[in-house]
């Protein structure tokens, strides 16, 4: 089969934002709402008040920074403040400013040559999604009952509906009793709040399909699917691809699997999916073993977070770079965290060369970069919900040195064709540095990374990029460096640095 992904994703930057958090607008009335104070430390259940207008007069910023993408988290109508708790898939939630607040940020995005990919949540709805509350009014008797996983006792009610469970229900789902039978419905992972969709419903897969089209046709540029891997049905998403890609064949369709993902890159599914397994690598090497506790707990990709060194991070990413086929490669979503991990600054400990050298990474490497909202200036926080705090606009927390790295990664990865085209190349791994090359035609680049903690003076082996003998130019980085006989010899690195070098 032929491999098709959206070409405009190989110069991809994207920045994602959760839209509660990252600007409010004054244009969205918040008259009659109370709100948490948007400086105040983020709750699970609390509203800051940010929309979809406050995104639109920040797009300065946003361009500035060199974004040219937005993955958005969930901005249909929701009763949750991360909004993954859909009751209206035909809507744009009303906090954020409602349908006209997208179509404005659309239509302003676009005129920049920003594109806005937001999140689909077809796996799961609420409790307060119209076909699960008629089931809840009429049990066996609603039209909708084949919608969910409902236990006939409670459909016929024999026994109470736990929406909201009681105390010993509770219990049962803490003590892993599924959901099914301790509150009457399949909820996704025990959670009452989240009813799981009977995506085996042809009227359900219908609506689902209808509804990623419908915000295609409105303007947006892609999906990027919440858990997609718990549909377990290939042609459920072979047909999602089809209705979408036929609204707009440009559209981005990248998927929340934190494993390997064969099954859904093969061309007929997924265009990619979120490289939580990149992530992973990142974090062993440039964390090691300073890495927290807690970071074990988050997802799949927990069996992958181990300390390694150069050699055993080159090696792992031979290993990713050969799951997928080439053009899957050069629009996976390439990120160091996001809304459901910590920030990689704390998960650091703070270490900024930490982030530094995950960027310098994450902009020359093979694929898409993504920045978290707010990663750029300094923004930190643990787990879920200290890593959704709010962007803090009057800039008094801003590391404006940082925000300046971030814009340098930015520039060189657009200014360099070869760093989102070409082909990847390893070099060596050795003393916990690590240099890859990038070619494209006769444009030849060299990337050399030292994660230790002393300087180093390496020989790197260029002969695979084909470059003659002669100086090399610096673009990021301080080294001075010539090619002879296929090698550039004795590199000088600094501590905790990276260059890079273009013939």
């Amino acid at each position: 089969m032929s491999i098709n992904t959206p070409d405009w994703v190989k110069d991809a930057i994207f920045y994602q934002i959760f839209p509660d958090r990252f600007a409010s607008s004054k244009r969205v009335s918040k008259l009659g709402l109370k709100l948490e104070p948007w400086e105040a430390a983020p709750t699970p259940h609390g509203f800051k008040g940010g929309d979809l207008l406050g995104v639109a007069e920040h797009l300065d910023y946003l361009q500035d920074l060199g974004v040219n993408a937005i993955y958005l988290n969930p901005i249909t109508a929701s009763a949750s403040n991360h909004r993954y708790h859909t009751y209206d898939y035909f809507h744009i939630d009303p906090l954020l400013g409602g349908e006209a607040a997208f179509r404005e940020l659309l239509d302003r995005a676009h005129a920049r040559g920003i594109r806005i990919v937001p999140d689909g949540v077809f796996n799961h709805a609420s409790r307060g999604f119209w076909q699960f509350h008629h089931v809840l009014e009429n049990g066996e008797g609603s039209p909708y009952v084949d919608w969910f996983h409902f236990s006939p006792d409670r459909l016929n009610r024999k026994k109470h509906w736990g929406v909201y469970p009681t105390e010993h229900e509770q219990h049962q789902l803490n003590s892993g009793v599924s959901a099914y039978d301790a509150i009457g419905y399949h909820a996704w992972w025990n959670m009452p709040a989240l009813p799981k969709l009977n995506t085996n419903t042809p009227a359900v897969r219908e609506f689902l399909w209808e509804a990623a089209v419908h915000w295609i046709k409105f303007g947006a540029d892609g999906w990027r699917l919440d858990v997609p891997a718990e549909i377990d049905d290939d042609a459920f998403w072979q047909e999602f691809r089809r209705r979408v890609k036929r609204a707009n064949p440009e559209a981005y369709i990248v998927g929340e699997i934190w494993h390997e993902s064969k099954r859904w890159l093969q061309g007929d599914q997924f265009d990619a999916v979120m490289n939580y397994l990149l992530t992973a690598a990142l974090i062993g090497w440039l964390v090691g073993e300073k890495m927290p506790p807690y970071i074990y707990n988050i997802g799949d990709y927990k069996k992958f977070l181990r300390p390694l060194d150069a050699k055993n991070f080159a090696d792992r990413i031979e290993y990713l770079l050969g799951l997928y086929d080439p053009a899957i490669n050069q629009a996976q979503f390439n990120l160091l965290d996001s809304h459901d991990t910590p920030r990689f600054l704390t998960t650091s400990g703070g270490d900024l060369t930490a982030l530094k050298l995950g960027w310098l990474f994450l902009f020359t490497y093979v694929g898409a970069p993504c920045i978290y909202y707010g990663d750029e200036i300094g923004l930190d926080g643990g787990p879920d919900p200290a890593c959704r705090k709010s962007f803090p606009w009057d800039g008094k927390e801003w590391n404006t040195e940082l925000l300046d790295y971030a814009k340098s990664m930015t520039s060189l990865r657009k200014s360099q064709p070869a760093l989102r085209r070409g082909t990847f190349h390893r070099l060596l791994a050795v003393d916990n540095v690590y240099a890859f090359g990038r070619r494209l035609g006769s444009e030849r680049i060299v990337v050399a990374i030292n994660a230790s903690g002393r300087t180093h003076n390496v020989d790197i082996p260029v002969s695979a990029l084909g470059i003659p003998d002669g100086p090399l130019a610096t673009l990021f980085g301080e080294a001075k460096a010539r090619v002879s006989g296929g090698q550039v010899h004795g590199l000088k690195l600094a501590p905790r640095s990276g260059v890079v070098l273009k013939a």
